[in-house]
């Protein structure tokens, strides 16, 4: 196995992205590999390295590791981005698992009909800015301290920070009426392993667009539409 993380996904954001993220916060370089064909995803079944027949798969520290809760927690922990108890601890799974919920309504919009795309996208303004943001501003805003948990940077931020983005993509303002957000967003974008991530040429991937999708269903053999939340 190479020295540096390895991660199997296919070219574009899905599952994968938030584990570029938090790697790319904690300032690890990380290579990939990007399934194109069913071939590539039938090769990894046979040689039994997707333990669920799944993916995303990362390779690190000498495992083959999927389930990517199992290995954002692992990344949190390894690089210190996972509070400094198991109180801290806790509340960063609390405010992670939020914006999982959030980020939900979004992974797979792009795998949706035209019809259940214009509705969706009416759910994810709606969720982020009457249900998640919410709590989040008011989280800052009551105990006055730059980042979610123990004033000190962790994967609840990095987490928070790709969530917003992903909302302002279908919504530019939708900061608009959460100030204590609008200047998390900008502090926590100024962080230099973050700024890195978030300019042009890095391994960040852009909007899923048709053929990223097409590319999903052909290994996957997703002969099915998915249907909105």
């Amino acid at each position: 196995m190479s020295s540096k993380p390895k991660l199997y996904y296919f070219d574009g954001r899905g599952k994968m992205e938030s584990i570029r993220w938090l790697l790319a916060a904690a300032g690890v370089e990380f290579e990939e590999e990007f399934l194109e064909t069913r071939d590539q995803y039938e090769k990894l079944l046979q040689g039994r390295s997707l333990l669920f027949q799944q993916v995303p798969m990362v390779e690190i520290d000498g495992m083959r590791m999927v389930q990517t809760r199992a290995i954002l927690s692992y990344i949190a922990a390894k690089y210190n981005l996972y509070g400094k108890d198991l109180k801290e601890r806790a509340l960063i799974d609390m405010y992670v698992g939020g914006t999982d919920d959030l980020m939900g309504f979004i992974l797979v919009f792009p795998f949706l009909s035209a019809e259940d795309k214009e509705k969706q996208h009416a759910v994810i303004v709606q969720k982020a800015t009457s249900r998640y943001f919410p709590v989040y501003e008011k989280v800052l805003k009551d105990h006055g301290q730059d980042f979610l948990v123990g004033n000190n940077f962790s994967w609840a931020d990095v987490h928070l920070l790709e969530a917003i983005l992903m909302v302002e993509e279908k919504k530019s303002d939708v900061l608009s009426g959460f100030p204590k957000l609008q200047a998390f967003k900008a502090r926590i974008s100024s962080i230099p392993t973050i700024k890195k991530f978030l300019e042009p040429g890095s391994q960040r991937k852009p909007v899923p667009d048709d053929k990223y999708v097409e590319t999903v269903r052909r290994v996957l053999h997703m002969y099915y539409d998915v249907k909105a939340n």
